[in-house]
């Protein structure tokens, strides 16, 4: 039984951490601040459970990091704020929150959390590539872990997410290196799934086919993505956490399974059994890359993990959830 901390932790890729995890009978400590997270039912009944409890505390605060302890084996830190509109409305606090959690994490780490064995884990993300990408106009595909990765254009809000994240990375690289931390890195790819909220794509997708929408829109059809249903995506980053191979290293967590916007609204339709008389096809917007897909070789061969949920599977019982649990 490991003592394991997960900050973010009422959020949609920290309850299902959460809930992997209890089922090992783990001592698991939530921390959030429900900025994002949210109180719903799936958290009530995660907070039923003997071996889970939550902290509320804004990880902003230094000092608010003495309500968390120590003694902790491994620590899952998801702290951020995402979404398309917060970046571009909010920068400044994207910024703060993603860039003073993890300065606070790392410091609470080598500092309070004295334990020779641990393992700290850092949730970057796919965003880090984008900034690559637009300024040399494409990387390989699938992308690996190792391509060059910088900010296009400091002045855009567009880049406070991304930003902040390979900061944050380099944080992480660092003070293991100069503290003889253990620590790993990983590149979450498009997770989704029930429960992921209702400001992503998909369910927006699924909110406009049940209210009819004509002419239905299709934005950036031909664009793509890889899809990476919720339970692979956590079982994903427990192997990239327990395992020693991955100690220092930085790891593309997502599916091999590439499918156009286009596609996946078709896949929607049949699923929820409507066909609109007529489509307006709209460019994606302004800073939208049209094409991604992670090369996963590299967890495959230090973990043996990767993607098995098809997108027909996950697909599926994610429009049947949020028809369940309309907004």
């Amino acid at each position: 039984m490991a003592k394991i901390l997960i900050t973010g932790g009422a959020g949609f890729i920290g309850k299902d951490l959460a809930y992997k995890l209890s089922k090992e009978n783990h001592d698991i400590t939530l921390a959030d601040n429900f900025l994002r997270g949210r109180k719903d039912e799936k958290l009530e009944l995660l907070l039923k459970l003997p071996n889970i409890k939550l902290i509320e505390a804004d990880l902003t605060d230094k000092e608010s990091w003495d309500k968390i302890g120590g003694g902790y084996d491994y620590v899952y830190h998801l702290v951020s704020i995402n979404g398309f509109k917060q970046f571009l409305e909010i920068p400044q606090e994207v910024l703060r929150v993603g860039m003073t959690t993890t300065m606070n994490a790392l410091e609470w780490f080598r500092e309070k959390n004295r334990r020779p064995s641990a393992k700290i884990l850092y949730t970057s993300s796919n965003e880090v590539y984008i900034g690559a990408i637009e300024a040399f106009g494409t990387l390989p595909l699938p992308t690996p872990e190792n391509v060059p990765v910088i900010i296009a254009d400091t002045y855009n809000p567009r880049w406070s997410y991304a930003g902040q994240k390979l900061i944050c990375e380099l944080f992480f690289i660092h003070y293991a290196k100069a503290y003889n931390l253990r620590m790993v890195i990983v590149r979450p790819h498009y997770i989704y799934g029930p429960g992921a909220g209702y400001d992503a794509m998909i369910p927006k997708i699924i909110e406009r086919v049940k209210n009819r929408i004509e002419p239905f829109p299709i934005i950036g059809g031909d664009d793509s993505r890889s899809y990476c249903y919720i339970d692979d995506a956590t079982e994903g980053i427990i192997s990239a956490m327990e395992s020693t191979k991955t100690d220092g290293g930085t790891y593309n967590i997502g599916s091999s399974e590439e499918v156009t916007i286009k596609n996946l609204i078709e896949k929607i339709f049949k699923i929820m059994d409507w066909t609109p008389k007529k489509t307006e096809i709209k460019d994606s917007p302004d800073g939208k890359i049209s094409r991604f897909l992670p090369d996963v070789s590299k967890i495959k061969r230090d973990t043996g993990w990767e993607a098995k949920i098809k997108f027909e599977e996950g697909l599926k019982k994610t429009v049947d959830w949020y028809l369940e649990n309309p907004k």
